[in-house]
């Protein structure tokens, strides 16, 4: 599932977001960096993928 989450975030980060923690303030935080830039949304993406669910 990790690797289908870190794909997700690089292609369509805030769909790598949502897999990873659904919907909630990290979806959208990630959606206006993603409007924003594309690359500020796939750091953001990656962080949260790669952080872990806490």
């Amino acid at each position: 599932m990790t690797i289908l989450n870190i794909v997700a975030a690089v292609l369509l980060p805030p769909l790598g977001v949502f897999l990873a923690r659904g919907i909630g303030g990290a979806f959208w935080l990630n959606c206006l960096l993603t409007l924003l830039g594309y690359i500020p949304g796939v750091v953001h993406a990656l962080w949260v993928v790669l952080q872990g669910r806490s």
